[in-house]
C-alpha cells in the first residue's frame, strides 16, 4: 500500500476540548470521566446498582462539555434548522473545518474539488427522540437526522464533490471510515479526504444495554488490561483527520503528523455469538494490515489496542496480539488504550485512537496508559511478547511504527499500521530562522485573519494573539501560513509584523479597540480596480529607497535588474549612487535613470505580489517605467532611452527654470504669447499650471502675475523641462528613440502627452521625442483615469506626489481612488511596502503571498484553529426522563456565573421552536438586522414569515438581510415561505416558487415584489 499522510486533525473528547488538551491529558494519564450531565438524562431515574431490568448500573461516563453550542451563523444555518440538526452533525461541521485549517488549507480552497468525506458513526439517538414525535416532524427535523447527513453536511457546507458517506460498524466505525478514505485516495477517487468519527450520548439506552449484557462497569470507567477491569464505561466525542497521499502532501509542502502504512478490515463471521469477539478474526486482520503495510510484527513498537476493559474482550485481544508478537526478540511490544482516559467513545473510538497514535509518532512519545499500573496477571502479557505502558515511551530517532485496533460489536474488525513522518516530509518545527537571502520577501510579514462578522473577527484575533504569544518561532512563517489559511471570509484583517511580540500586541489591541480594528479591517464588495501612478522628476532625494533595498529582497532583485540594464548607458551604477546618498541624484543625467529604476523596481515588485494594474499613468519620465510594465518595449530598450534622455538634457546650457502658477492655461495664454522662450510645461489640474522656459522671461511673467494677484512659486529644477528650450536635443534623442523602438501598450495607459487614454496608439520613437518638449497634461489624463472608477491609486515612486494631486482633482467633483503610497516617507522600508499590500488585501485583492516572503519563511506552521462562537445553544427542551419526551428548542448562552436551563414553550407558528436570548443579548445574525425599518403591512408580513421559517426573532430580520447568504434559506424553506406569505397577505394572487426565485436576493427585494403584486391585485 502506498503511504497516506495525516496532514491535519482536530478533536473534542471528554476533558479535552482540542488536540492540545487531548495530548496534555494523555501525557498526564488523566481522565475526562464524570457524572452524567443533567442535560442528557436524569441518571438517577435509570440507575440500579444491581442492574435491574430497564436500568443501568452506573451514573458516570465520559461526556464532552457544551455539545449544544453551535456557531450556526458561521455556516449560514438558520436557528430553526440548527435546532433540528443532530448535534453530531453540528460537532462534525466545526471539527472538520478546524482539521482542514490544521492541514494548512483554507477550507474555501477545497470548494468544488473531489475531496471525500468518510464518517464513522454508531448512534442516532437524536432521531430516536425527534422522529418518533410525528406531530413535530418537519423538513428540518428530517434532514437534521440520519447517518448519511453527518458526512453529507460537511460535503454540502464545504462544497466538496468527492465521495461522501457514513459508515456504521458499531465500535470500529471510524477506523473503518479511515480505511475507506485511504482506499479512495489510493484508487484516485479523491486527492484529499476527511475521515472522522462522532458520538454523542443523549439517552441511557446503551448504558442499559451494556448493563443487561453484563458489559457495564459500575463506576462508568474502562480499565483496559487492568486487574481492576470490570466492564465498559461509555464515552463520546468527535475527531477528524485530513488525509493525502504522502507524495502529494510532500509536493504541496504540507506538514505531516504521521503516515498510514497499511489498513485492513474483516469480519468475525459466524462465531459463538454476534456480539462476542473472535480471536482468530482479530489475528487475521492484524496479519492483513501488517502485510499491506509491508512490515513484520517485530517492526511494530507499540499498539493502541481496542482495550474496552471487559474481561473476555481484553483476554481475546491479548491472545490475538500474542499470536503474532510472542516470538519477538528484544523488547516486548508496548500496549495501551485511550479508553482508560475518555471511556469507550463507540463510533468515535477508532478516530480517538488514531489521533492518539498520530500525536505519539509526531511527538515521538507514547503516553502511559491509565490503569496500566495494576496489570491483569491472567493476561500473561510477557508470555505474549507484550507489556503495558506504565510510563511514557520515548521513541528513538529512527522511524517508529505503531498499530491501532478497533473492533465492532457486530464483528467488523479494523487495524491500521502507522509510521512516523519521514525526514523529508514537512513538519511544523522544521522552520529555519536564519536570514533570508533569496529573491523574494518584503522585509516584513503581513498577518491576516478573516471572519464572517466583526464579533467573530474580534474573537479570532484574541485566539491568535494568545497562540502567537506562546510560540517561539519566527514571525515570517506564522504570517505566511495565516495568508494561506486564515483568508476567505467577509471581514479581512491584515497587519504588518516583524516579530511575534509585536504581532501578539497588535492582534490584542485590534480585538479590544474598535477604532484600531476599523483601521486594519476591510469589508470589500468586490475586487479592487488598481491604478498605478508613476511619479516624475522632482520627487528624487539622496538615498531614496535605500532602506527598502536593504530590507526587501524582492525590491532588491528588481532594482539590481534595472541597474544592470542602465549601467552600460550611464557609465556607473545608479543603484550605488542611490545607496550612497550621493547628492548627484539631483543632476538630470542621474535623476531620470534613478527615478526610472525606482519606478520599475516598485512596479515589478507589486506585479510579483499579484497587483496587476487595470490602469496606468506616468507623470513625465514616470511614463518610461509604466511603458515597460505595459510591454511597450523591454527593460533594456527603456534603460537605453531614459539614460540618453537624462544625459542629453544635462548637456543643455543652464538658465532655464519652471514656475508653478495657481491659474488655468487659458488665463496664462496672453503672458505666454508675449514670451517666445516660455511655454506651458505641465497642467496638473484646473488651477495648477506649470510654466517652463528662460529664467529672465519667467521673471517677467512672475512679476506680471504678482501685479495681478495670482500666486506662483519657483520650482527647484536644473533646466526648463517640457519647454521650447529642449529643442536642441530633439534630433539626437530621436536617433536613439528610433533604435529603441516602442509598440502599442498592452495595458491601459493614460498618456500625459495626449491627456487621455491611448487607444491602440504606439508609444514609438515619435511619441518619446514629442514627450520631451510637450506639456505634461496630468490634469486631463488623471481626470479621465478617475472617471474610469479606480478603487485605489497606488503611487509608484520615491514619495507620494501624484496621489495628492489626484485628491485635489477629486475635490473638484471627481470621485474614486483611495491613495496608497508604496514609499510614504524618505526612510520607508519593508514594513511600509507590506502595509501597502495589507491595505490592498483588506480591499479585496488576493495577493500572491509567496512573493512577500523569503523561501526560508515559506514553511508550514500550524496556527490556532478557527474559534467558533458558543453563544447559540440548541438542545431538547429538557433531559430525557423515564416517562417523557420533548421537542426541539433553541437555548441561550449561559449567563456569567449562572446555570443554563433548557428553554421550552411554544414555537413560532406552531413549529416546535423557541428562540431565546442569553446574558441579556438577542440571538443575532446580522449587524443590519436591528436597524429601524419602515414596516407597512406587506413588509411586516414578509419579515414575520421569514423569521418564522428561519427560526429568527422578527427584529433579527431586516430588508437588507440576504435570504441565502445571511439567513441560510434553501429550496425547502423557500417553499414554506411562499405558503406563509400567501396565508398572511389576503388578496395576493396565487404564486409559484418559480415566481419567487428571481426575487429572493434580499428580504427587501421580496417586499418590493410583493408590494407590486398586492397593489395590482387591489387595482
Amino acid at each position: 500500500m502506498r503511504p497516506i499522510a495525516i496532514v491535519g486533525l482536530d478533536c473534542r473528547f471528554p476533558g479535552a476540548p482540542d488536540p492540545g488538551a487531548y495530548w496534555d491529558m494523555l501525557m498526564r494519564s488523566d481522565e475526562g470521566v464524570g457524572k452524567v450531565p443533567g442535560q442528557r438524562w436524569n441518571a438517577r431515574d435509570f440507575h440500579s446498582p444491581t442492574g435491574a431490568e430497564g436500568h443501568a448500573n452506573t451514573v458516570e461516563g465520559g461526556f464532552i462539555s457544551d455539545p449544544d453550542a453551535f456557531d450556526n451563523e458561521f455556516f449560514t444555518i438558520s436557528p430553526r434548522e440548527a435546532a433540528a440538526m443532530d448535534p453530531q452533525q453540528r460537532l462534525l461541521l466545526q471539527c472538520a473545518w478546524r482539521a482542514v485549517e490544521d492541514a494548512g488549507i483554507a477550507p474555501q480552497k477545497l470548494a468544488g474539488t473531489a475531496t471525500g468525506v468518510f464518517v464513522g458513526i454508531m448512534g442516532n439517538e437524536w432521531a430516536q427522540l425527534h422522529l418518533t414525535d410525528y406531530a413535530r416532524v418537519t423538513a428540518q427535523v428530517g434532514s437534521g437526522n440520519g447517518y448519511c447527513m453527518t458526512a453529507n453536511r460537511v460535503s454540502y457546507h464545504l462544497d466538496l464533490k468527492g465521495p461522501s458517506l457514513a459508515v456504521d460498524t458499531a465500535c470500529s466505525s471510524s477506523l473503518v471510515a479511515v480505511h475507506l478514505a485511504c482506499n479512495a485516495l489510493l484508487s484516485g477517487e479523491c486527492d484529499t479526504a476527511i475521515a472522522a468519527g462522532v458520538n454523542v450520548a443523549l439517552t441511557p439506552a446503551l448504558n442499559i444495554f451494556y448493563t443487561q449484557a453484563g458489559l457495564s462497569a459500575p463506576d462508568g470507567r474502562c480499565k483496559p488490561f487492568s486487574a481492576e477491569a470490570d466492564g465498559i464505561g461509555r464515552g463520546e466525542g468527535v475527531g477528524a483527520v485530513v488525509l493525502r497521499r504522502l507524495e502529494d502532501a510532500v509536493a504541496d509542502g504540507q506538514p505531516v503528523y504521521a503516515v498510514i502504512r497499511g489498513t485492513a478490515v474483516n469480519q468475525d463471521g459466524r462465531s459463538n455469538g454476534i456480539t462476542a469477539p473472535n480471536r482468530w478474526s482479530q489475528q487475521d486482520v492484524l496479519t492483513a494490515a501488517y502485510r499491506r503495510a509491508g512490515v513484520e510484527p517485530s517492526d511494530v513498537t507499540f499498539t493502541e489496542a481496542h482495550g474496552t476493559g471487559t474481561v473476555l474482550g481484553d483476554m481475546i485481544e491479548i491472545k490475538a496480539l500474542g499470536q503474532l508478537h510472542a516470538g519477538r526478540t528484544g523488547r516486548p511490544m508496548a500496549v495501551g488504550s485511550v479508553k482508560g482516559s475518555i471511556g469507550h467513545a463507540e463510533g468515535a473510538a477508532g478516530i480517538a485512537g488514531l489521533i492518539k497514535v498520530a500525536l505519539s509518532l509526531h511527538h515521538r512519545t507514547v503516553p502511559a496508559s491509565r490503569y496500566a499500573t495494576k496489570e491483569n496477571p491472567a493476561l500473561k502479557l510477557a508470555k505474549h511478547g507484550l507489556r503495558l505502558l506504565k510510563t511514557p515511551l520515548r521513541l528513538q530517532s529512527k522511524p517508529a511504527i505503531g498499530g491501532l485496533s478497533s473492533f465492532g460489536m457486530g464483528g467488523t474488525n479494523a487495524h491500521a499500521v502507522l509510521e512516523s513522518a519521514p525526514a523529508y516530509a514537512a513538519r511544523p518545527d522544521a522552520v529555519s530562522s536564519h536570514d533570508a537571502g533569496g529573491r523574494t520577501g518584503l522585509g516584513s510579514g503581513v498577518f491576516t485573519v478573516s471572519a464572517p462578522s466583526l464579533d467573530a473577527l474580534r474573537r479570532n484575533l484574541l485566539a491568535q494573539a494568545d497562540a502567537v504569544q506562546r510560540r517561539r518561532v519566527p514571525v515570517g512563517p506564522l504570517c505566511w501560513n495565516s495568508n494561506r489559511v486564515k483568508t476567505g471570509h467577509r471581514y479581512r484583517f491584515a497587519v504588518p509584523a516583524q516579530d511575534t511580540g509585536e504581532l501578539a500586541a497588535a492582534l490584542r489591541e485590534a480585538a479590544t479597540d474598535d477604532d484600531r480594528l476599523a483601521q486594519l479591517t476591510g469589508n470589500p464588495a468586490g475586487k479592487p480596480l488598481v491604478a498605478l501612478l508613476f511619479t516624475g522628476q522632482g520627487s528624487q532625494y539622496p538615498k531614496m529607497t535605500a532602506r527598502l533595498y536593504q530590507e526587501s529582497a524582492l525590491y532588491r532583485k528588481y532594482l539590481d535588474e534595472a541597474d544592470a540594464a542602465l549601467t552600460p548607458h550611464t557609465g556607473a551604477s545608479v543603484r550605488d549612487l542611490l545607496l550612497s546618498g550621493d547628492p548627484s541624484v539631483h543632476r538630470t543625467r542621474w535623476t531620470q535613470p534613478a527615478l526610472f529604476a525606482v519606478g520599475y523596481a516598485l512596479a515589478s515588485s507589486m506585479a510579483d505580489l499579484g497587483v496587476r494594474p487595470a490602469l496606468m499613468l506616468g507623470h513625465s519620465v514616470g511614463e518610461y517605467a509604466a511603458a515597460v510594465l505595459a510591454e511597450v518595449f523591454p527593460l533594456e530598450q527603456a534603460a537605453q532611452l531614459i539614460a540618453a534622455r537624462g544625459a542629453l538634457m544635462e548637456e543643455l546650457p543652464e538658465g532655464g527654470g519652471m514656475l508653478s502658477v495657481r491659474a488655468t492655461p487659458m488665463e496664462l495664454a496672453p503672458l505666454v504669447e508675449m514670451e517666445p522662450l516660455v511655454g506651458v510645461g505641465a497642467v496638473n489640474g484646473p488651477q495648477a499650471t506649470v510654466l517652463s522656459g528662460d529664467l529672465a522671461a519667467l521673471a517677467r511673467v512672475e512679476e506680471s502675475l504678482r501685479e495681478q494677484g495670482i500666486r506662483s512659486r519657483r520650482l527647484e529644477v536644473s533646466h526648463a523641462f517640457h519647454s521650447p528650450l529642449m529643442e536642441p536635443v530633439l534630433e539626437r534623442f530621436a536617433d536613439v528613440a528610433e533604435e529603441a523602438g516602442g509598440g502599442v501598450p498592452k495595458l491601459p495607459v493614460y498618456s500625459t502627452v495626449r491627456g487621455r487614454l491611448l487607444e491602440a496608439e504606439p508609444m514609438d520613437a515619435k511619441y518619446w521625442t514629442e514627450h520631451i518638449s510637450a506639456p505634461v497634461l496630468f490634469g486631463e489624463a488623471a481626470t479621465q483615469l478617475l472617471e474610469a472608477g479606480p478603487t485605489h491609486l497606488v503611487e509608484v515612486g520615491p514619495r507620494p506626489v501624484l496621489t495628492q494631486m489626484a485628491r485635489r482633482l477629486r475635490s473638484s467633483g471627481l470621485t474614486g481612488g483611495q491613495g496608497v503610497a508604496l514609499v510614504p516617507k524618505e526612510d520607508a522600508g519593508g514594513r511600509d511596502l507590506a502595509q501597502a499590500v495589507a491595505e490592498l488585501y483588506r480591499s479585496g485583492l488576493e495577493p500572491w503571498w509567496d512573493a512577500a516572503y523569503a523561501e526560508e519563511e515559506r514553511q508550514p506552521q500550524r496556527l490556532a484553529p478557527y474559534a467558533f462562537s458558543d453563544t447559540h445553544r440548541f438542545w431538547t427542551r429538557g433531559p430525557v426522563r423515564s416517562a417523557a419526551a420533548s421537542g426541539v428548542g433553541v437555548l441561550p448562552a449561559p449567563a456569567a456565573g449562572g446555570s443554563r436551563e433548557p428553554v421550552g414553550g411554544g414555537e413560532p407558528e406552531a413549529r416546535g421552536l423557541s428562540v431565546a436570548a442569553g446574558a441579556g443579548e438577542a440571538l443575532g445574525v446580522l449587524p443590519s438586522a436591528r436597524e429601524a425599518t419602515s414596516v407597512d403591512s406587506v413588509a411586516g408580513a414578509v419579515i414575520e414569515a421569514v423569521a418564522a421559517v428561519g427560526g429568527y426573532a422578527p427584529d433579527e430580520v431586516s430588508p437588507a438581510s440576504l435570504l441565502y447568504e445571511d439567513l441560510g434559506f434553501d429550496s425547502v424553506m423557500v417553499m414554506e415561505l411562499k405558503d406563509r406569505i400567501q396565508e398572511r397577505l389576503s388578496g395576493l394572487e396565487t404564486m409559484s416558487v418559480q415566481d419567487l426565485l428571481p426575487r429572493l436576493s434580499s428580504v427587501g427585494d421580496l417586499i418590493d415584489y410583493l408590494r407590486d403584486r398586492v397593489g395590482s391585485a387591489v387595482a
